[in-house]
């Protein structure tokens, strides 16, 4: 992935100013559709915008969506037989935003149709199906490394076989409920996910110079326009809260964060 981390960042700040300044502009709209809520934490009563996670959401799939030409350019104007392009790595990075895509619209669906417990578990595995399968297709590596006290009775890694995708499709659930879980204090819901976001980033930037660099690399395309436009987020929803982030943000931020894990190894 010939990705320029500066362009990356640049093309991040401007997401997240873009998201900042419309999210004041769609509150009316919001609650003329029925979509907010009450702090109960306040006496004033005032209506509350929720499901404002959908425009960080989507301003986050326009970001990743216009840095593919940049980052395939070289690719796309002049390929040779030494510099192929990476059909493979493309289809990862595509998949991927298709099972965002696909968690920011379960999101929505949950905050306007208020979904039972039991569809909560089942629809984030559902969504993180189209890159569990490239996975497959692609890399099929389902080893995972055993912890060091344990190496010398279990060996250094085990197969998991099957289970691997099992574990990999229940970690989505895992994520969009942890984040979920905490939700209904202002700012805890969204600064937990910046926080968390920014632990992976820093860890990645100070890998990107090592072997698996490229893999780090692939984690920051998505991590750092995450991180814009939640900080943008966060900004309205810190207390006194303007905005609820809603379970579209849960859900969006689950599996962004998750995606992370999915990433195939060498």
């Amino acid at each position: 992935m010939l990705l320029s981390l500066p362009l990356v960042g640049l093309v991040s700040l401007f997401g997240g100013l873009l998201t900042y300044h419309i999210i004041p502009k769609f509150r009316d709209m919001f609650i003329k559709a029925n979509l907010y809520g009450v702090d109960l934490n306040k006496s004033s009563g005032d209506k509350v915008p929720e499901a404002t996670g959908v425009i960080t959401g989507c301003v986050f799939l326009m970001v990743c969506f216009l840095m593919i030409p940049f980052t395939y350019s070289d690719f796309l104007l002049e390929q040779t037989e030494t510099s192929a392009f990476p059909h493979s790595e493309f289809v990862q990075l595509v998949a991927a935003l298709l099972s965002i895509t696909c968690m920011l619209l379960l999101g929505c669906a949950d905050d306007v149709l208020d979904l039972r417990w039991r569809h909560k578990l089942l629809l984030p595995s559902m969504a993180s199906l189209p890159l569990l399968m490239v996975y497959m297709v692609t890399t099929n590596r389902t080893e995972v490394v055993v912890p060091i006290f344990l190496q010398s009775l279990l060996g250094l890694t085990i197969n998991l076989g099957l289970l691997y995708y099992v574990y990999m499709g229940l970690l989505a659930v895992f994520c969009t409920n942890a984040i979920n879980i905490l939700a209904g204090i202002n700012g805890l819901e969204v600064g937990q996910s910046v926080i968390i976001a920014l632990s992976i980033v820093i860890f990645n930037l100070m890998s990107v110079s090592g072997g698996l660099g490229h893999h780090h690399i692939f984690s920051l395309y998505f991590l750092l326009p995450y991180l814009g436009t939640t900080i943008a987020l966060l900004a309205h929803n810190w207390y006194p809260s303007r905005v609820f982030p809603g379970d579209t943000f849960c859900y969006f931020s689950g599996m962004s964060v998750s995606l992370r894990f999915y990433h195939h190894r060498d």
